[in-house]
């Protein structure tokens, strides 16, 4: 939709892979309808993932006991966090629509992509306490969380060996995005496509693509325990 800003998270080191082409075909598609889109590229960027005392630039709240989320919170409220931190930041603050592009690694996200998570949204720029859930203070984006997975959708139903995708993306979906507020859109899994055959994974890539041009429609999930273990 015109006038839309749309920040891509993208977590995969090789541009020619798979979530390579997921990334650029949300890229074409959110740019044909006139969406202004920036791609956070973060093996390209040699994004830090550590969470470190480096964080925060100048003196520390209390340097006789570092403690991250302390110092992070202060610093945010001080405007001394470090500046790959804040140009992040910005980049959220200004999206409408946030999109985490990456293969699962152990049934979570790259270690690259988790260190984005536990840099950039700290607290006082995306929650407090109280201010989460509900009152995070993202509440008024979307994300939608975008991933392959290297087992079949069969290995990941609710009697296969994974157990339910659903199950996976709690921690990711519930636990850090709908904490900070975000409205969490269905998740687009791509089931194994480095065991499908080349029709399958074009199919993949078109089903993704199809999805965008009616992205604006779509209602956020329920983002409450059924939805990811049932009733």
């Amino acid at each position: 939709m015109a006038g839309k800003k749309v920040l891509i998270v993208y977590a995969h080191q090789e541009p020619k892979s798979f979530n390579g082409s997921l990334k650029k075909v949300a890229v074409d598609e959110l740019s044909r309808q006139g969406c202004a889109i920036t791609v956070s590229d973060l093996y390209a960027m040699d994004f830090e993932p550590r969470a470190t005392r480096k964080d925060v630039i100048g003196a520390l709240s209390n340097p006789e006991l570092f403690n991250y989320g302390m110092e992070a919170y202060e610093a945010f409220k001080k405007r001394s966090l470090a500046s790959d931190i804040t140009d992040e930041q910005k980049k959220v603050q200004e999206a409408d629509l946030v999109i985490f592009q990456f293969p699962l690694y152990w049934f979570s996200m790259p270690a690259i992509l988790k260190g984005w998570m536990d840099r950039v949204l700290c607290q006082g720029f995306a929650f407090d306490i109280p201010g989460f859930y509900d009152s995070g203070f993202l509440k008024d984006k979307l994300a939608l969380v975008s991933l392959t997975t290297g087992g079949t959708a069969e290995m990941y139903s609710r009697s296969g060996v994974s157990g339910d995708f659903r199950y996976f993306l709690w921690p990711l979906q519930h636990g850090a995005l709908h904490f900070c507020g975000f409205k969490v859109l269905a998740p687009q899994i791509s089931f194994a496509p480095e065991i499908a055959s080349e029709e399958e994974r074009k199919a993949m890539v078109t089903s993704w693509a199809q999805r965008l041009r009616t992205i604006w429609e779509e209602e956020p999930i329920d983002c409450s325990p059924p939805w990811y273990f049932g009733q």
